[in-house]
């Protein structure tokens, strides 16, 4: 396969530009003149310019570019960098046609182990994230960063596509999580199908009293698309649907983070940026650079062999008086990380997700003699 045909080279004002010789720009492979040699890379960044999904959104087409610049400027991280930095994706003459490229194009790298990071565009582009796994005979699981739940029954293609992914058939999405959404700006009923279908939401308030309890969720994904309307305003001005309240840009960074160190976790899209709407320092490019920096951080800090039979894992088996009789759990020696078992029904088709992420705090509640509320939704999803 040519994946070079896919692509158009990073523009020239971005490359000649004068980096410091410690800068992320100067530890990357780029498609300049000649495109990136692919073998031995372990991570893949794709501009993306596709704007048809939502109106007024011409800026977008600059949003790679724009996030690029600042993402070079910034100081290489630890790790040994195996990175590329792929061009801008041409767009096809349609968007469902940029969605197949999309997922062409991903499916590609993460059959040969290199992990997308898509920059740009706009959010419904996620349905080709997520088409990008539909040959790989696995089933995933997805989570959804976001400030609305993008599954209203008409409008604009940013306003649907998470119902499309969940309604897409073949079905492959073992589950879907959505995080950081704002009450006010979802229909009661959206939250209600999610909670009939068994998937995580965590509202903003919720996330907020307890940042760390998202981990396990992020922990699960095999995919994560994050819509960058999710943080508030006053951090990241630049996109149409921006929010005065949200997530933080720390707070942001640190999702990323979760994410990079997800051993699991083989793609990950920010989308959503509109440099039309920035401030005059491209603020909201700075806080899209940082994410991805945090990311590649995470992945490089990435510890667990998530092989739980092997010596990395303690196990724990807490008895209860009541249905289950007992609940296992695993604990990473490396990363302090903990997972529980879901056993196995008869009509069980979802063998690889036996064993779950989970928290601390869901330990302390199963010694306490109660099932933890992450087991019960795992266990009737399998049924």
């Amino acid at each position: 396969m040519n994946i070079r045909q896919y692509f158009d080279p990073i523009p020239e004002f971005i490359t000649s530009q004068k980096y410091s010789s410690n800068s992320f720009f100067n530890f990357i492979h780029l498609h300049g003149e000649t495109f990136p040699d692919l073998k031995g890379l372990q991570i893949a960044i794709i501009g993306l310019l596709e704007n048809r999904g939502m109106p007024k959104g011409e800026s977008i087409e600059r949003s790679a570019s724009e996030i690029r610049e600042k993402l070079y400027h910034l100081k290489k991280g630890h790790g040994l960098y195996k990175i590329a930095d792929m061009g801008d994706l041409k767009n096809g003459s349609s968007v469902k046609e940029t969605v197949l490229n999309i997922a062409i194009v991903g499916e590609y790298l993460i059959k040969k182990q290199i992990l997308p990071i898509f920059i740009g565009g706009t959010h419904d582009l996620d349905l080709g994230q997520y088409l990008s796994y539909q040959n790989l005979e696995k089933l995933v699981s997805m989570v959804t960063v976001d400030a609305k739940v993008d599954m209203e029954e008409e409008g604009k293609a940013f306003e649907n596509h998470s119902q499309e992914i969940i309604l897409h058939q073949p079905n492959f999405l073992f589950n879907y999580s959505h995080i950081g959404y704002q009450s006010f700006l979802v229909d009661k009923d959206l939250i209600g199908v999610m909670e009939k279908l068994y998937f995580d939401h965590i509202r903003l308030g919720h996330l907020r009293s307890n940042f760390k309890e998202i981990e396990p969720i992020i922990r699960n994904a095999d995919l994560l698309s994050f819509d960058v309307s999710a943080i508030q305003s006053s951090d990241a001005p630049g996109a149409a649907e921006a929010q005065p309240f949200g997530l933080s840009g720390e707070e942001a960074c640190q999702i990323c983070r979760f994410a990079g160190m997800n051993e699991k976790l083989s793609s990950i899209g920010i989308f959503g940026y509109q440099p039309y709407y920035d401030d005059s320092r491209n603020k909201t490019a700075s806080v899209i650079a940082t994410m991805i920096w945090y990311f590649i951080e995470g992945f490089y800090d990435r510890k667990d062999t998530l092989s739980f039979k092997g010596n990395d894992y303690l196990k724990y088996t807490v008895s209860l008086d009541l249905k289950p009789s007992t609940l296992v759990f695993y604990k990473s020696k490396r990363s302090e990380k903990w997972w529980m078992e879901i056993p196995h029904q008869d009509q069980d088709r979802f063998e690889r997700n036996t064993i779950i992420p989970c928290s601390y705090q869901d330990y302390q509640m199963a010694q306490a003699g109660e099932v933890p509320e992450r087991w019960i939704n795992a266990q009737l999803k399998l049924l």
